[in-house]
Order: C-alpha cells, then structure tokens, then sequence
C-alpha cells in the first residue's frame, strides 16, 4: 500500500486487530520512508442482490433505505438502539445468503415485518399497515389477530414496559367528568 503522506510504495503492516463487531479488520501501518504511521481497514466486500421493485424496476440494495424502514415503524416505541442493530444486521445477512442476484422488494418486506414482530408489536403492525396497504379497520383487526395468536403472552410483557400507569382503572373508578 503506498503512503498517504509522502507517496513511498510500499508500507509495513506493525498492528492488526479486529474490530468489536468482527467484520473489520483494522491495520497499522508504517511508512519506512517517512516514518509516518496511519490506519487502514479492511472488509470482505460482499455484493447484495439487487432490488426488484413493484413494475420490475431493479435497484441497488440500500442499508440507509433499511434503516429508515426500521427507524419510522419504531418511532417513539420503547426498543434498544442495540437490538435495532442486531435486527438490521439479520435482515441484511439473509440478503447476503440469497442465492439469487435479485429479490423481490416483497422478500425484503418479510424479512423487515419477522424482525419487527420480534422487537415490538406496535412497529410491527405500524410496518404491516403500510407495507399490506390496509385499507380499512377489519384489515388492521385481522393482522392483531393473527399477531396474537402467533406470539401469547408478548402482549403482557410489551405492556409491562409502559408500567403500571398504562392499566386502566376499574369500571367503577373512573374519574368525574
């Protein structure tokens, strides 16, 4: 690798580590001519399929487009940064294992709505909406329903997040209007 600073051709590698989440590896580097030291970083450059759209359009896959899937069905909802970022890696690594050079949108969007249903059904039914383009309200008590009665009892422990003030009070208890 040449030297970034005077140009020599060639530089020593004096230190390589990998990075925290093990996709990178970081290298310093050390020019003999100049003495300057700098970093490189080096990752395996895998291509993801391309995106067929509705109409047959084709576009390249893009992480920031994922992202801000992600980021609009989760809004305001009570879920990690941490474990955001784990869903988006998961959606991203079943791309990578696609052996087809191109995926429905359609494909994306199931990968999208099994990760949201892990992390908060709010996001999920959020994502449901628009991705299925309910139409009217039945639409929206049909996708609980199923959602329901696919995952028991995440209902409690999604409500247990808002505390005891989110359960109403008794019948007879309400206050005076």
């Amino acid at each position: 690798m040449h030297c970034p600073f005077c140009q020599h051709e060639d530089t020593r590698v004096i230190d390589s580590r990998l990075t925290d989440d093990g996709t990178t590896v970081r290298r310093r580097r050390e020019c003999p001519q100049c003495g300057e030291r700098f970093n490189t970083f080096e990752t395996a450059e895998l291509k993801l399929p391309a995106i067929v759209k509705s109409g047959e359009r084709r576009e390249a896959f893009d992480e920031r487009k994922l992202r801000t899937s992600f980021e609009r069905a989760l809004q305001k909802r009570p879920v990690a940064a941490d474990a955001v970022e784990q869903a988006l890696r998961n959606v991203v690594a079943d791309l990578r294992k696609a052996t087809e050079r191109e995926v429905p949108s359609r494909h994306v969007g199931e990968l999208v709505m099994r990760e949201l249903k892990k992390l908060d059904q709010v996001a999920y039914v959020r994502f449901a909406s628009v991705y299925r383009r309910f139409e009217d309200v039945q639409a929206f008590r049909e996708e609980i329903e199923k959602l329901e009665r696919d995952m028991p009892g995440l209902e409690a422990a999604q409500l247990s997040l808002l505390g005891e003030a989110a359960v109403p009070p008794p019948a007879g208890r309400r206050g005076r209007g």
